[in-house]
């Protein structure tokens, strides 16, 4: 009887070794503001990782795309139900975590005699005004957090934290939408390479991860350069919240002539050819 809590413990850890496993090879998801709104970017090899949830709010994910659209779904449910019975206004990204995502993804996570919910999940909420701009990121264990400015998910808590040092470094007010593209681009190209690197090192052996790479190699060259190679055969998908969209819904997917016009001329190049 008594062994029974340590049992679960040593469940929850085996979970937790096995969820950061399937995240390895995912493709990060960056969001930041710009100054019409909020901009989403990730690259995918085909299958969509950015949606509309409500009116104001756009999900991004990481993680299996059977389980994504399941949330998804769920979450689409709750948020017009809410918008019927209640108020749009009372549809908020916050209300959606809180209340809908993260018990949810908790309790799948802890109940060991379950599969758990293979993602990770950002969800952006444009507020009335732009200090109300609101970024959320549920873990694969329910835990979240809320910040602004900018958010990110990653493979690992080391890559998203240094994915989002390198966007704090190089966000200014004011961004436009083509400066906040290339941006989340060679975040994400940053957040790419470290989890490239981290898989590499952990199939080799090495005791001691790769130091985090130095300045030098954290320059728009540097970043590009890995971008380019990437993105070959694969999709780079962006959505903004568009604060000057007329109507109630501020969600659009940028088609791929839209995405072109915004691309740093380098990648441009890359992609023709």
């Amino acid at each position: 009887m008594y062994e029974e809590p340590y049992r679960w413990v040593e469940a929850v850890g085996n979970r937790r070794t096995y969820l950061d496993e399937q995240f390895k090879q995912g493709s990060p998801v960056v969001a930041l503001t710009y100054d019409g709104g909020l901009a989403l970017v990730t690259v995918s090899k085909g299958t969509p990782k950015l949606y509309e949830i409500y009116d104001r709010i756009a999900l991004g994910g990481l993680g299996h795309p059977a389980d994504l659209e399941k949330l998804r779904f769920s979450l689409l449910e709750m948020a017009h139900t809410e918008g019927f019975n209640r108020s749009p206004s009372d549809v908020t990204g916050s209300r959606l975590v809180k209340y809908g995502m993260a018990p949810v993804i908790k309790q799948a996570f802890e109940e060991v005699y379950k599969a758990p919910f293979i993602l990770k999940v950002l969800l952006a909420e444009l507020g009335q005004k732009p200090e109300k701009d609101t970024l959320l990121t549920i873990n694969y264990d329910g835990t979240f957090e809320e910040t602004t400015g900018c958010a990110v998910l990653a493979a690992t808590p080391a890559v998203q934290k240094e994915m989002t040092s390198y966007l704090h470094q190089e966000m200014s007010s004011g961004l436009s939408l083509a400066q906040a593209v290339a941006t989340a681009l060679r975040a994400w190209a940053l957040g790419d390479r470290a989890q490239r690197q981290a898989s590499e090192d952990k199939e080799r052996g090495d005791e001691k991860p790769t130091p985090a790479a130095k300045p030098a190699s954290l320059d728009a060259a540097s970043l590009s350069a890995h971008l380019r190679d990437r993105v070959v055969e694969k999709t780079i998908e962006c959505a903004v919240l568009d604060r000057n969209q007329p109507g109630t819904s501020k969600y659009r997917a940028l088609n791929q002539d839209e995405l072109g016009r915004l691309l740093p001329n380098d990648l441009k190049a890359a992609l023709a050819s």
